[in-house]
Protein backbone atom coordinates (compact mmCIF):
# COMPACT_ATOMS: atom_id res chain seq x y z
CA UNK A 1 0.00 0.00 0.00
CA UNK A 2 1.21 3.87 -1.22
CA UNK A 3 2.94 5.98 2.08
CA UNK A 4 0.73 8.60 -0.05
CA UNK A 5 -2.25 8.66 -2.74
CA UNK A 6 -3.63 11.61 -4.07
CA UNK A 7 -7.00 10.62 -5.94
CA UNK A 8 -8.59 12.94 -8.62
CA UNK A 9 -7.32 15.85 -6.97
CA UNK A 10 -9.11 19.37 -8.28
CA UNK A 11 -8.38 22.61 -6.94
CA UNK A 12 -9.59 26.26 -8.35
CA UNK A 13 -8.81 30.01 -7.75
CA UNK A 14 -11.61 32.30 -8.39
CA UNK A 15 -10.64 35.49 -9.33
CA UNK A 16 -12.31 38.93 -11.15
CA UNK A 17 -11.31 37.84 -14.14
CA UNK A 18 -12.99 34.06 -13.81
CA UNK A 19 -11.73 30.47 -12.62
CA UNK A 20 -8.74 29.61 -12.65
CA UNK A 21 -8.60 26.05 -13.25
CA UNK A 22 -4.91 25.16 -11.64
CA UNK A 23 -5.43 21.32 -10.70
CA UNK A 24 -7.65 19.64 -12.57
CA UNK A 25 -7.99 16.11 -11.38
CA UNK A 26 -4.69 15.01 -10.49
CA UNK A 27 -3.57 11.45 -9.41
CA UNK A 28 -0.53 9.76 -8.24
CA UNK A 29 0.79 7.89 -5.41
CA UNK A 30 4.70 7.74 -3.34
CA UNK A 31 5.93 5.00 -1.49
CA UNK A 32 8.01 4.96 1.65
CA UNK A 33 11.54 5.50 0.71
CA UNK A 34 10.63 6.28 -2.73
CA UNK A 35 11.70 10.10 -4.73
CA UNK A 36 8.84 10.98 -7.10
CA UNK A 37 9.35 13.93 -9.28
CA UNK A 38 6.57 16.19 -10.21
CA UNK A 39 7.85 17.94 -13.35
CA UNK A 40 6.50 20.96 -15.76
CA UNK A 41 6.96 24.33 -16.99
CA UNK A 42 6.04 27.30 -14.59
CA UNK A 43 1.79 27.88 -14.42
CA UNK A 44 1.42 23.81 -14.54
CA UNK A 45 -0.04 23.59 -11.46
CA UNK A 46 2.98 21.36 -9.45
CA UNK A 47 3.34 23.88 -6.38
CA UNK A 48 -0.99 23.97 -6.24
CA UNK A 49 -1.16 20.33 -5.84
CA UNK A 50 1.45 20.01 -3.36
CA UNK A 51 -0.09 22.84 -1.22
CA UNK A 52 -3.51 21.36 -1.72
CA UNK A 53 -2.21 17.94 -0.37
CA UNK A 54 -0.71 20.29 2.75
CA UNK A 55 -4.03 22.23 2.41
CA UNK A 56 -1.92 25.57 2.62
CA UNK A 57 -3.93 26.61 -0.40
CA UNK A 58 -5.32 30.58 0.66
CA UNK A 59 -8.85 30.07 0.73
CA UNK A 60 -10.35 32.84 -0.70
CA UNK A 61 -9.71 32.98 -3.49
CA UNK A 62 -8.47 29.36 -3.85
CA UNK A 63 -10.69 26.27 -3.06
CA UNK A 64 -10.10 22.63 -3.07
CA UNK A 65 -13.31 21.19 -5.48
CA UNK A 66 -12.96 17.41 -4.74
CA UNK A 67 -10.29 14.76 -4.44
CA UNK A 68 -8.85 12.25 -1.92
CA UNK A 69 -5.11 12.52 -0.31
CA UNK A 70 -4.97 9.76 1.71
CA UNK A 71 -2.46 9.43 4.13
CA UNK A 72 -1.98 6.62 7.26
CA UNK A 73 -5.41 5.16 5.91
CA UNK A 74 -6.93 8.88 6.75
CA UNK A 75 -7.96 11.38 4.06
CA UNK A 76 -6.35 14.68 4.44
CA UNK A 77 -9.48 16.29 3.10
CA UNK A 78 -11.76 15.40 5.42
CA UNK A 79 -9.56 16.64 8.83
CA UNK A 80 -10.03 19.11 11.13
CA UNK A 81 -7.75 22.07 11.30
CA UNK A 82 -6.28 21.16 14.48
CA UNK A 83 -5.74 17.57 13.27
CA UNK A 84 -4.13 18.67 9.90
CA UNK A 85 -1.58 20.76 11.84
CA UNK A 86 -0.55 18.08 13.82
CA UNK A 87 0.36 16.32 10.61
CA UNK A 88 1.90 18.99 8.54
CA UNK A 89 5.34 19.98 9.56
CA UNK A 90 5.97 16.62 11.77
CA UNK A 91 4.49 13.96 9.96
CA UNK A 92 5.11 15.96 6.56
CA UNK A 93 6.83 18.63 5.77
CA UNK A 94 7.85 21.19 3.01
CA UNK A 95 11.22 22.83 2.03
CA UNK A 96 10.28 26.25 -0.38
CA UNK A 97 12.15 27.22 -3.21
CA UNK A 98 13.35 30.91 -1.52
CA UNK A 99 14.43 30.65 2.11
CA UNK A 100 14.95 34.26 2.28
CA UNK A 101 11.38 34.77 2.02
CA UNK A 102 10.43 31.61 4.01
CA UNK A 103 12.83 32.25 6.98
CA UNK A 104 11.23 35.12 9.67
CA UNK A 105 14.35 37.78 9.04
CA UNK A 106 14.00 39.07 12.85
CA UNK A 107 14.32 35.76 14.61
CA UNK A 108 17.38 33.38 15.06
CA UNK A 109 18.11 30.15 13.18
CA UNK A 110 17.63 28.03 16.59
CA UNK A 111 14.53 29.79 17.42
CA UNK A 112 12.67 28.69 13.91
CA UNK A 113 13.71 25.43 14.32
CA UNK A 114 13.05 24.57 17.74
CA UNK A 115 9.53 26.12 17.49
CA UNK A 116 9.16 22.76 15.39
CA UNK A 117 10.03 20.45 17.89
CA UNK A 118 9.10 21.92 20.88
CA UNK A 119 4.95 21.87 19.24
CA UNK A 120 5.19 17.86 17.89
CA UNK A 121 7.59 16.73 20.35
CA UNK A 122 7.05 18.53 23.19
CA UNK A 123 10.66 19.07 23.93
CA UNK A 124 12.22 22.29 26.52
CA UNK A 125 14.31 25.14 25.90
CA UNK A 126 17.69 23.02 26.14
CA UNK A 127 16.43 19.42 24.52
CA UNK A 128 15.38 21.67 21.02
CA UNK A 129 18.47 23.50 21.37
CA UNK A 130 19.94 20.47 21.37
CA UNK A 131 18.43 18.66 18.57
CA UNK A 132 18.52 21.78 15.98
CA UNK A 133 22.54 21.48 16.75
CA UNK A 134 21.86 17.96 15.77
CA UNK A 135 19.97 19.32 12.62
CA UNK A 136 22.03 21.53 11.24
CA UNK A 137 25.21 18.98 11.92
CA UNK A 138 22.68 16.67 9.98
CA UNK A 139 22.45 19.33 7.29
CA UNK A 140 26.29 19.97 6.81
CA UNK A 141 26.25 23.43 8.29
CA UNK A 142 30.49 24.17 9.62
CA UNK A 143 30.22 24.90 13.43
CA UNK A 144 26.78 24.04 13.67
CA UNK A 145 27.03 25.04 17.43
CA UNK A 146 28.16 28.84 16.96
CA UNK A 147 25.95 29.33 14.18
CA UNK A 148 22.68 28.87 16.23
CA UNK A 149 22.42 32.41 17.21
CA UNK A 150 22.67 33.83 13.94
CA UNK A 151 19.73 35.00 11.42
CA UNK A 152 18.95 34.29 8.53
CA UNK A 153 20.73 37.28 6.41
CA UNK A 154 24.01 35.83 7.86
CA UNK A 155 23.93 32.60 5.94
CA UNK A 156 24.62 32.37 2.47
CA UNK A 157 22.25 30.71 0.06
CA UNK A 158 23.05 27.40 0.35
CA UNK A 159 23.42 27.47 4.30
CA UNK A 160 19.61 28.84 4.42
CA UNK A 161 18.56 26.06 2.60
CA UNK A 162 20.29 23.69 4.64
CA UNK A 163 18.50 25.48 7.47
CA UNK A 164 15.04 25.33 6.20
CA UNK A 165 15.70 21.64 5.32
CA UNK A 166 16.69 20.82 8.98
CA UNK A 167 13.68 22.62 9.68
CA UNK A 168 11.55 20.00 7.89
CA UNK A 169 13.67 17.15 9.10
CA UNK A 170 12.90 18.24 12.28
CA UNK A 171 10.25 15.86 13.89
CA UNK A 172 11.82 12.90 11.41
CA UNK A 173 8.32 13.52 9.03
CA UNK A 174 7.74 10.65 6.62
CA UNK A 175 7.65 12.68 3.38
CA UNK A 176 9.34 15.30 2.59
CA UNK A 177 7.83 17.90 -0.28
CA UNK A 178 10.96 20.13 -1.88
CA UNK A 179 9.02 22.75 -3.71
CA UNK A 180 12.36 23.54 -6.47
CA UNK A 181 14.81 23.80 -3.54
CA UNK A 182 17.34 24.27 -5.25
CA UNK A 183 16.26 27.21 -8.29
CA UNK A 184 18.11 30.21 -6.80
CA UNK A 185 21.22 28.55 -6.03
CA UNK A 186 24.01 28.25 -8.35
CA UNK A 187 25.15 25.16 -10.25
CA UNK A 188 27.65 23.75 -7.37
CA UNK A 189 25.37 24.46 -4.49
CA UNK A 190 22.77 22.91 -6.34
CA UNK A 191 24.71 19.58 -6.84
CA UNK A 192 25.39 19.51 -2.47
CA UNK A 193 22.00 20.09 -1.90
CA UNK A 194 20.84 17.47 -3.88
CA UNK A 195 23.52 15.05 -2.60
CA UNK A 196 22.56 16.14 0.80
CA UNK A 197 18.85 14.97 0.55
CA UNK A 198 19.85 12.31 -1.11
CA UNK A 199 21.87 10.97 1.50
CA UNK A 200 19.82 11.86 4.13
CA UNK A 201 16.95 10.25 2.05
CA UNK A 202 18.54 6.79 2.56
CA UNK A 203 19.63 7.25 6.27
CA UNK A 204 16.11 8.08 7.01
CA UNK A 205 13.97 6.29 4.79
CA UNK A 206 11.52 9.35 4.00
CA UNK A 207 9.19 9.52 0.85
CA UNK A 208 10.55 12.73 -1.09
CA UNK A 209 7.96 14.69 -3.66
CA UNK A 210 10.45 16.94 -5.63
CA UNK A 211 8.95 19.57 -7.70
CA UNK A 212 11.00 20.86 -10.54
CA UNK A 213 10.89 22.39 -14.18
CA UNK A 214 14.93 20.72 -14.19
CA UNK A 215 14.97 17.76 -15.82
CA UNK A 216 18.40 17.21 -15.60
CA UNK A 217 18.06 17.15 -12.14
CA UNK A 218 15.04 14.81 -12.17
CA UNK A 219 17.39 12.08 -13.67
CA UNK A 220 19.95 11.95 -10.55
CA UNK A 221 17.55 12.36 -7.67
CA UNK A 222 13.75 10.45 -9.02
CA UNK A 223 12.46 6.97 -8.82
CA UNK A 224 9.31 7.83 -10.82
CA UNK A 225 7.91 10.72 -12.69
CA UNK A 226 4.82 12.84 -13.63
CA UNK A 227 4.78 15.29 -15.89
CA UNK A 228 2.27 18.20 -16.18
CA UNK A 229 0.89 20.08 -18.06
CA UNK A 230 -2.19 22.66 -17.66
CA UNK A 231 -2.75 21.40 -14.80
CA UNK A 232 -2.97 17.46 -15.70
CA UNK A 233 -0.64 15.03 -15.76
CA UNK A 234 -0.32 13.91 -19.03
CA UNK A 235 2.69 11.47 -18.66
CA UNK A 236 3.67 9.01 -15.65
CA UNK A 237 6.61 6.35 -15.86
CA UNK A 238 9.76 5.02 -13.59
CA UNK A 239 12.71 8.11 -14.30
CA UNK A 240 14.29 5.39 -17.05
CA UNK A 241 11.37 4.69 -18.99
CA UNK A 242 10.90 8.41 -19.40
CA UNK A 243 14.32 9.47 -20.48
CA UNK A 244 14.50 6.21 -22.84
CA UNK A 245 11.11 6.19 -24.57
CA UNK A 246 8.68 9.42 -23.53
CA UNK A 247 5.28 8.52 -25.23
CA UNK A 248 3.67 12.45 -24.88
CA UNK A 249 5.23 14.68 -27.16
CA UNK A 250 5.15 18.01 -24.50
CA UNK A 251 7.47 15.31 -22.58
CA UNK A 252 10.05 14.57 -25.66
CA UNK A 253 9.97 18.58 -25.92
CA UNK A 254 10.98 18.78 -22.59
CA UNK A 255 13.99 16.67 -23.18
CA UNK A 256 14.84 17.97 -26.06
CA UNK A 257 15.16 21.28 -24.79
CA UNK A 258 17.86 20.17 -22.30
CA UNK A 259 21.34 20.30 -23.18
CA UNK A 260 23.56 16.70 -22.72
CA UNK A 261 26.96 16.12 -22.81
CA UNK A 262 26.41 13.72 -25.11
CA UNK A 263 25.37 16.00 -27.88
CA UNK A 264 27.23 15.63 -31.18
CA UNK A 265 28.69 19.04 -32.71
CA UNK A 266 25.91 19.79 -35.39
CA UNK A 267 22.92 18.73 -32.76
CA UNK A 268 21.08 21.64 -31.24
CA UNK A 269 18.57 21.96 -28.76
CA UNK A 270 14.28 21.74 -29.89
CA UNK A 271 12.59 24.35 -28.21
CA UNK A 272 8.40 24.08 -27.38
CA UNK A 273 6.76 26.99 -29.64
CA UNK A 274 4.15 28.79 -28.63
CA UNK A 275 2.56 29.26 -25.02
CA UNK A 276 0.41 26.82 -22.51
CA UNK A 277 -3.37 27.87 -22.70
CA UNK A 278 -4.83 30.30 -20.34
CA UNK A 279 -6.20 28.20 -17.22
CA UNK A 280 -9.70 30.48 -17.29
CA UNK A 281 -10.50 29.00 -20.86
CA UNK A 282 -8.76 25.81 -21.10
CA UNK A 283 -9.29 23.92 -24.42
CA UNK A 284 -11.72 21.14 -25.02
CA UNK A 285 -9.59 19.24 -26.15
CA UNK A 286 -5.97 18.16 -25.33
CA UNK A 287 -4.62 21.42 -23.65
CA UNK A 288 -1.11 20.43 -25.50
CA UNK A 289 -2.57 20.58 -29.22
CA UNK A 290 -2.66 23.86 -30.09
CA UNK A 291 1.56 23.77 -29.43
CA UNK A 292 2.01 19.81 -30.65
CA UNK A 293 3.21 19.02 -33.94
CA UNK A 294 1.88 15.61 -33.95
CA UNK A 295 -1.49 16.53 -33.62
CA UNK A 296 -4.48 14.86 -35.23
CA UNK A 297 -8.43 15.14 -35.52
CA UNK A 298 -9.03 12.99 -32.18
CA UNK A 299 -7.15 15.83 -30.11
CA UNK A 300 -9.98 17.72 -30.76
CA UNK A 301 -11.07 15.60 -27.66
CA UNK A 302 -9.28 15.63 -24.57
CA UNK A 303 -7.10 12.27 -23.73
CA UNK A 304 -6.95 10.18 -20.60
CA UNK A 305 -4.08 8.57 -19.13
CA UNK A 306 -3.86 5.21 -20.33
CA UNK A 307 -1.23 2.43 -19.80
CA UNK A 308 1.18 2.37 -22.69
CA UNK A 309 4.26 -0.02 -21.08
CA UNK A 310 4.24 -1.73 -17.67
CA UNK A 311 4.44 0.82 -14.85
CA UNK A 312 4.48 3.71 -17.80
CA UNK A 313 1.24 5.50 -18.55
CA UNK A 314 0.37 8.93 -20.94
CA UNK A 315 -2.77 11.00 -22.14
CA UNK A 316 -2.02 10.79 -25.72
CA UNK A 317 -4.23 9.92 -28.66
CA UNK A 318 -1.09 9.04 -31.10
CA UNK A 319 1.59 6.40 -30.48
CA UNK A 320 4.82 8.90 -30.91
CA UNK A 321 7.25 6.14 -30.38
CA UNK A 322 5.63 4.47 -33.73
CA UNK A 323 5.66 7.72 -35.15
CA UNK A 324 9.48 9.12 -34.82
CA UNK A 325 10.17 5.32 -36.64
CA UNK A 326 8.70 6.06 -39.36
CA UNK A 327 10.81 9.38 -39.61
CA UNK A 328 7.95 11.15 -39.68
CA UNK A 329 8.42 14.99 -40.42
CA UNK A 330 7.22 18.32 -38.16
CA UNK A 331 5.20 20.53 -39.28
CA UNK A 332 7.46 23.16 -39.17
CA UNK A 333 4.11 25.77 -40.32
CA UNK A 334 2.38 25.35 -37.52
CA UNK A 335 5.28 26.10 -35.26
CA UNK A 336 6.22 29.16 -37.37
CA UNK A 337 2.00 30.04 -36.67
CA UNK A 338 2.91 29.51 -32.83
CA UNK A 339 5.89 31.60 -32.58
CA UNK A 340 4.22 34.78 -34.14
Amino acid sequence: MALLEVRDLKTRFYTDDGVVQAVNGVSWEVDEGETLAIVGESGCGKSVSVLSILRLIPQPPGKIESGEVMFEDRDLMKLKDDEMRSIRGNKMAMVFQDPMTSLNPVLTINQQISEAVTLHMGMNKNEARERTTELLELVQIPQAKDRLDDYPHQFSGGMRQRAMIAMALSCNPQVLVADEPTTALDVTIQAQIIELVKQLRDEIGMAIIWITHDLGIVAGIADRVAVMYAGFIIESAAVKDLYADPRHPYTLGLLGSVPRLDMKEKEKLTPIYGLPPDLIQLPVGCPFAPRCDYRIERCAERPELIVVAPGHEAACWVDITKERKQQWVPKTTSCLKSRT
